[in-house]
């Protein structure tokens, strides 16, 4: 089995100087960056440090994923977002699933043994949003297997059969968990494992709460719709 490390970035330039030099590439049969049209000086920082760099033909975070699961060449594809919040040594977790036979993994920030980086605040908006949508994901869709939380963490790994057997949307930014929902539907071996998140040092989260909210609502009902 191969597994290769995509970076995805946008502006991320502080977030890949915390975790850039802490990455063990060597780990990894294939490492490059899929960057959605960053102008901060991410892609030259990438590629001092020797990484390949590819920008998206097409903006969107779901082509993000699609446009990546085209350059790997490896039977596996794990993505990290390098913005300084957890610990990129989690990474090297990941082979030991898939090894035994998982072909969606993903690191939570929810279950047992995990920590969110809301967990010293009282209100809890975006780690509860997370916790409903998983909710009902596994309500309307789950019929056996693994019940997967952190249904919109990043950090995740996919084997490229299954990817490509999901039939993912090329557009939105439905993809997280759209990849938990087509798991359970054609029931893909799927697991989550606990890491720990901090509160990012710098800058705020690329998706708006309400917008992104709508857009995802809008997914579930067109997966509920959807004839496949």
């Amino acid at each position: 089995m191969t597994i290769g490390l995509c970076l995805l970035v946008y502006n991320e330039l502080e977030g890949c100087k915390i975790d850039i030099p802490q990455l063990q590439l060597n780990h990894f049969d294939q490492v490059f960056a899929v960057d959605g049209g960053s102008t901060d000086g991410t892609l030259e920082y990438l590629k001092s440090n020797n990484i390949d760099v590819r920008i998206q033909p097409r903006k969107g975070y779901n082509f993000a994923y699609i446009y990546a699961f085209d350059i790997a060449t490896t039977d596996v594809l794990i993505f990290f977002h390098p913005k300084g919040s957890v610990n990129p040594h989690c990474l090297l977790h990941f082979k030991k699933y898939f090894e035994n036979g998982f072909e969606l993994v993903i690191a939570s920030r929810i279950i047992k043994g995990a920590k969110n980086e809301e967990d010293g605040f009282l209100l809890k908006p975006r780690k509860w949003f997370v916790i409903v949508l998983g909710i009902i994901a596994g309500i309307l869709w789950k019929k056996e297997g693994i019940y997967i939380w952190d249904v919109l963490h990043g950090l995740r790994g996919m084997s490229k059969k299954a990817f490509l057997s999901i039939k993912p949307l090329d557009y939105g930014l439905s993809m997280d968990v759209e990849m938990v929902i087509r798991s359970y539907k054609m029931k893909i071996k799927r697991i989550e494992f606990p890491i720990e998140e901090k509160v990012r040092a710098y800058g705020r989260s690329h998706f708006k709460p309400i917008p992104t909210g709508i857009k995802l609502a809008k997914y579930l009902w067109f997966e509920l719709t959807r004839k496949d």
